[in-house]
């Protein structure tokens, strides 16, 4: 368990341009807390000490803003951003790689039992106020885009935007740099320039039928006389 606090320091380092020395990162970083506090409940949890480690759990949450179920199962080098706001359930399973931002919850959608939490693959980055709720997986080098809401499992090397989210990108580049959330696919904004495109199109149509009714008309005038 130890072994891995300078692991989380290090993946700070790589990943915040703003943090500037070790010392900053673990004294200042509310994420990382959350995370060291994490790895000490889960190991009380894995014992069946489960008020212990819920109350870890609970005093990391006061004072980081961020809850994470002493259940839950983390892989290595997992950046918190910011943090406030985060919700991970219990049953949740999240891989190595993983970056997640302010706001988002890794939840479920009732009252059932056993797994119920979502299945977080390697290398996936989940932006501001996402939300990924139920027991699915989601793929490795997946881009959840802000604020969306996933319900469905998601096919590795993809990115999801939207309410309910949707796959718009499969199988090909990621769009932009890693942690540059905000260059993700706008599903509104591509829907607009599909209708823009075809008004443009409605327009060229129009033009083209009044042009033909002009040369009609023209062609017509002399034998009306």
């Amino acid at each position: 368990m130890f072994r891995n606090f300078r692991t989380d320091i290090e993946t700070i380092l790589e990943n915040d341009p703003a943090a500037r020395n070790k010392l900053e990162v673990a004294f200042t970083y509310s994420g990382l807390h959350a995370i060291w506090a994490h790895r000490i409940a889960h190991t009380f949890y894995k014992r069946n000490w489960f008020t212990i480690a819920r109350l870890i759990s609970q005093t990391s949450r006061f004072f980081t803003g961020i809850e994470i179920h002493p259940g839950a199962t983390i892989g290595s080098k997992l950046f918190i951003d910011h943090g406030m706001g985060i919700v991970i359930g219990e049953t949740c399973e999240i891989g190595d790689n993983v970056v997640i931002y302010q706001g988002v919850t890794l939840g479920g959608t009732g009252k059932e039992k056993g797994k119920r939490h979502p299945t977080i693959g390697n290398n996936v980055v989940i932006a501001s106020g996402a939300k990924v709720l139920g027991s699915f997986k989601v793929g490795d080098n997946v881009n959840i885009g802000a604020n969306s809401v996933v319900l469905r499992e998601v096919p590795p090397n993809s990115t999801v935007v939207g309410i309910p989210g949707r796959v718009v990108k499969r199988d090909g580049a990621r769009v932009g740099d890693r942690l540059d959330h905000t260059q993700l696919p706008d599903p509104v904004i591509e829907m607009l320039r599909v209708m823009q495109k075809e008004v443009s199109e409605l327009r060229l149509e129009l033009e083209k039928e009044k042009r033909k009714a002009r040369e009609e008309k023209r062609e017509n005038e002399p034998a009306n006389l």
